[in-house]
């Protein structure tokens, strides 16, 4: 092993970093991506062990990543996956700090955010590729001496020959050049006086040895004192900063915000029927907001929940193949729906295929969502039509997706039987229809609606009295009084 020095950090012409690589961080940040996503930074942000960054003035959030770093030993160009690793030249552990209160400025291109001098900092030690099994290696983080970062290769979003292979067929990989290849979960915010390490090593040594090691790469954060200038951006943070900078809004110190769908408005929501809840929409002028065409395999049963979406579009073979297959948006979509949700899937009202069947059903019951709601067809129908879970349809096809859909997109605005459906909207369906509700208006919409059935309730027992409906319904002044005795009797 050879330790990094000022001439690996000369050598570089490129630092390329990965956006999201570990399944542990793309589960913190609530989405997996289809496909790798980089970003540069400038070789001027490259550092060694044992030196100091700055936090620079004026900023809060200095965040850290443990990263293993790769560092390019022979050209790469238009190279395949089976031969992209014997590019590498070395392995090191590596650190991508940036500031979380330049983020906004960046537009994704992160420079101002993670472009800052000493904000790369590798090494210390370089382990030969050669003697490594990149899908058997193990990252490692400490914050203050605490255990923050431990997670090891053997599952990565994007295998690292993958990374280099599809780097290199827009670009050039050059001897020198470092790749860091993401971080996993922990990550967090270090303040001036912290000191952060990385330490990157073989996960397949056994036996409490420690094996090849990188060494821990040691930083440690100081407090910048000039303050920038007014003709540039400015440093600004916010609680979503906060969350995203820490890891979670708990970690960030930050309270939990209120749900939308709190207990007592599901509670108040499910009291009552869609006709209710429908005749409450046209008041307030919202006339297409129902979900139509459809058949439930569970009629009976009360939905009520916040709405995820996804999106097919129709099918067209050479896109089918980059989206189709493997963890496409359907599955993401079915393998990230959270307890109580509703899944709404646009489909078109393409009924000549299915848009979900038995086993995905099964994932999102297991998940806990509420209902799956699609305008297309279901495939298994009887295995789905067997599960606790409702399912709504256009109709049983024993086609696959592939026929006519293409898996598109996820939490996005759609379309869903004639009706619009946003991402946390509220969903509510009973053997009258669906409704999408839009959650600002869920909590008046649900007392009125109450107070609506209060009214029907008094009206149905003066008919059954015997009463005409003359003026009873709707309530003229005369039954309006009567009523209010008849509601105030009953508290």
């Amino acid at each position: 092993m050879e330790l990094a020095t000022a001439s690996t950090l000369a050598a570089a012409r490129k630092v390329i970093a990965v956006h999201l690589n570990y399944p542990s961080r793309a589960a913190q940040r609530g989405r997996t991506p289809e496909q790798p996503s980089y970003f540069l930074k400038p070789p001027s942000s490259l550092a060694l062990s044992g030196s100091a960054v700055e936090r620079p003035a004026g900023c809060e959030l200095l965040g850290f990543e443990g990263e293993i770093a790769l560092i390019i030993g022979r050209p790469a160009r238009r190279v395949g996956i089976d031969a992209a690793w014997s590019h590498v030249g070395w392995v090191t552990a590596g650190n991508d700090l940036g500031v979380y209160d330049l983020r906004y400025a960046d537009k994704g291109s992160n420079l101002r955010s993670k472009g800052g001098d000493g904000f790369t900092p590798i090494g210390p030690g370089l382990l030969p590729a050669d003697s490594l099994d990149p899908a058997s290696l193990r990252i490692r983080t400490w914050h203050n001496g605490a255990l923050v970062q431990d997670d090891t290769t053997a599952d990565l979003l994007f295998p690292f020959a993958r990374l280099i292979a599809d780097l290199s067929q827009l670009l050039t990989l050059e001897p020198g050049d470092i790749i860091l290849t993401g971080t996993p979960a922990g990550a967090s915010v270090a303040a001036p006086g912290d000191v952060v390490e990385v330490e990157v090593s073989d996960a397949r040594t056994a036996g409490g040895s420690p094996g090849p090691t990188s060494g821990r790469l040691l930083t440690r954060v100081e407090q910048g004192s000039v303050s920038f200038a007014d003709f540039g951006a400015l440093p600004r943070s916010d609680d979503l900063q906060r969350e995203e900078a820490y890891g979670s809004r708990e970690a960030a110190g930050l309270p939990e915000p209120e749900p939308v769908l709190t207990p007592a408005l599901k509670a108040a929501l499910e009291s009552v029927s869609t006709a209710t809840l429908s005749s409450q929409l046209r008041r307030r002028g919202l006339n297409n907001v129902s979900i139509d065409g459809l058949t439930s395999t569970r009629p009976q049963r009360r939905v009520v929940g916040l709405a995820r979406t996804l999106r097919y579009v129709p099918n067209r073979e050479d896109l089918f193949a980059n989206h189709g297959g493997g963890y496409n948006a359907q599955k993401r979509a079915i393998d990230s729906v959270n307890e109580g949700e509703v899944l709404v899937m646009e489909a078109r009202g393409e009924k000549g295929t299915g848009t979900v069947g038995d086993i995905l059903a099964l994932r999102a019951q297991v998940r806990g969502a509420a209902a799956i709601i699609t305008d297309g067809g279901v495939r298994d129908v009887s295995a789905v039509a067997a599960l606790d879970m409702p399912t709504y349809f256009a109709n049983p096809h024993p086609a696959v997706l592939g026929r006519r859909h293409i898996p598109w997109d996820t939490d996005i605005t759609i379309a869903c039987g004639g009706a619009t459906v946003q991402p946390g909207d509220v969903i509510v369906a009973d053997a009258d229809g669906i409704l999408v509700i839009p959650p600002a208006l869920a909590g008046e919409l649900a007392e009125d609606s109450i107070a609506q059935e209060r009214e029907e309730a008094f009206i149905a027992e003066m008919v059954e009295q015997g009463h005409s409906v003359d003026g009873l319904y709707p309530l003229n002044a005369a039954w309006r009084t009567r009523y209010d005795e008849w509601a105030a009797e009953r508290g």
